[in-house]
């Protein structure tokens, strides 16, 4: 299944109607997915979308990348069936969606560890406390050298590349790292494209940057991962950390948001089905983390009442 399959997005936008067909046993469906959001589940989304297709020929997926809030913005305005999300949706993107009559379902497809990341030639910073990183991060922040980060660091300029500001990645770091969602330097190389940060990393020896563990996978021959202190000592990013939550505290959980009216087109329930019951091949593929056996039995609820909730449309 992996064969071809690359960790790019799979295109942008398409208001392709809803048009569709079959959605039976052994039969195909057509028409259009249209998919924006996270970044970070992107990935996974493209894995789901290129797997589907190989499979229904006739249906086109699209998988956009405008950040997790910016993916809202489109979905609560009616622009997209589905939207890719690294944390929970807002009470303030909830209110919009109710405003616009947005009626959704939510669906947990992976688990992450948001990885800190430095140049492959960097070896001194091997692992950092979340003060450290916050002394790096926070608002207003003077650090430029790593030698302000602890002074056994040698004399290197620190140059930081980051999430944007529309990402949910960012959303997550800033409140886990800086108590604040929100609350960052501004002074950095911001981003909704992961795959830039990898390319300002993998390029400047003192560079530090952060993204979604998949990206990490990907590019592990590029740079490397630091290890979190969050108090219970050094932990490295992995598969393990995250599922079992010792990679604290930034293990987080990943999802996608269906919309109803998605739900209305054959081609989107059958893909949102699909995501679900294809899950663990998806995510080997993709190189995310898989769900833990408590999630699963949670996906299979959800999945359950996606059918019933599809089926009454």
């Amino acid at each position: 299944m992996a064969a071809g399959l690359t960790l790019s997005a799979c295109g942008g936008s398409d208001d392709g109607g809803s048009g569709g067909s079959g959605g039976g046993e052994g039969e195909t469906v057509s028409g259009a997915v249209v998919i924006d959001g996270s970044s970070t589940v992107e990935p996974l989304s493209s894995a789901a979308a290129e797997l589907f297709m190989e499979e229904n020929p006739d249906a086109n997926v699209t998988v956009g990348t405008s950040g997790t809030g910016g993916g809202f913005e489109k979905f609560c305005a009616g622009e997209t069936d589905i939207s890719d999300a690294s944390r929970p949706i807002k009470d303030s993107e909830i209110a919009i969606c109710k405003e616009n009559n947005i009626a959704y379902t939510e669906l947990l497809v992976g688990n992450d560890a948001l990885s800190v990341v430095v140049n492959n030639e960097n070896d001194w910073a091997n692992c950092l406390t979340v003060e450290q990183l916050k002394k790096i991060w926070e608002p207003d922040s003077k650090v430029k050298n790593w030698n302000q980060v602890d002074p056994s660091f040698p004399n290197e300029p620190l140059e930081l590349f980051g999430a944007g500001s529309d990402s949910g990645t960012f959303d997550y770091f800033t409140e886990k790292v800086n108590g604040e969602e929100g609350a960052s330097r501004t002074d950095y190389n911001p981003t909704e494209d992961d795959n830039v940060t990898v390319q300002g990393v993998s390029a400047t020896k003192g560079a530090l940057g952060y993204f979604g563990y998949s990206y990490l996978e990907a590019n592990a021959d590029k740079l490397k991962a630091v290890e979190i202190d969050g108090g219970g000592g050094c932990v490295a990013p992995s598969a393990e950390t995250a599922q079992d939550q010792s990679y604290t505290p930034l293990f987080r959980p990943l999802f996608i948001y269906v919309s109803d009216a998605g739900l209305k087109k054959p081609q989107v329930v059958s893909f949102a089905e699909f995501y679900l019951e294809n899950n663990p091949d998806i995510v080997e593929v993709a190189k995310f983390i898989p769900l833990t056996d408590d999630q699963i039995k949670t996906a299979q609820s959800e999945l359950a009442d996606l059918k019933s909730k599809a089926g009454s449309k």
